[in-house]
């Protein structure tokens, strides 16, 4: 684990973000605004916003109240319906 501060990180911010990609932690601490892990997104990580996360969240509840629903009894259907989707 690496710990910088800020200034060294603006300074050399792509050698820093290389070795957080390749497995490296880092640690950037700032005086006035506390300490931040540095991290890759990965393809399991979600990016959206919290009014497009809401948006959806109402259509799905829309479309189940309007009998778009799937119901599943078990476990087993359930598993059975993702693994055709």
């Amino acid at each position: 684990m690496i710990i910088i501060n800020s200034r060294e990180f603006r300074s050399n911010q792509s050698k820093y973000l290389e070795l957080v990609s390749k497995g490296e932690g880092v640690i950037l601490k700032t005086r006035s605004l506390g300490s931040f892990k540095i991290t890759p997104v990965t393809e399991d990580d979600t990016l959206i916003s919290k009014a497009d996360m809401l948006n959806k969240l109402e259509q799905a509840r829309n479309e189940i109240l309007s009998g778009k629903g799937k119901t599943f009894n078990n476990k087993e259907e359930l598993a059975s319906y993702l693994n055709l989707v």
